[in-house]
């Protein structure tokens, strides 16, 4: 059974964007008739520059949905919760930066750049 979750960690990497395994769970798949959501939960890694600082994991932001290429003819979702941590020292809520989405879009930087190509411009956001 080992080696078949290796093959399938294998395949999702081939899907998903590479950060996506670096910094995120993947908590739940949803395929439907005419889409695929994938849910995703950011792990309790510190974030960069906060790895010394006492820091309390406290939950997640509400989840932001980022259009992916498409799956088998399938629009591909993934929700993204992002962990809100707390500095006991700073009484702050601090959080990773993440730009793995398209500035001005909801979609991942592989896709927009593939959609640019394309079009030219990045078609116009029904959500």
């Amino acid at each position: 059974m080992a080696q078949s979750n290796e093959h399938y960690q294998a395949l999702l990497k081939l899907l998903l964007p590479e950060e996506i395994f670096e910094y995120f769970d993947i908590v739940q798949v949803i395929s439907g008739e005419k889409e695929v959501h994938i849910h995703l939960d950011e792990k309790a890694i510190k974030p960069e520059g906060y790895e010394l600082v006492k820091l309390k994991s406290k939950g997640f932001h509400p989840a932001a949905i980022i259009q992916d290429f498409p799956l088998r003819d399938k629009a591909m979702f993934l929700h993204v919760r992002r962990r809100r941590w707390f500095s006991e020292s700073t009484e702050k809520t601090v959080e990773r930066d993440w730009d793995s989405v398209a500035k001005g879009t909801r979609l991942t930087k592989g896709f927009a750049t593939f959609l640019k190509g394309i079009f030219g411009q990045l078609p116009n956001q029904q959500q």
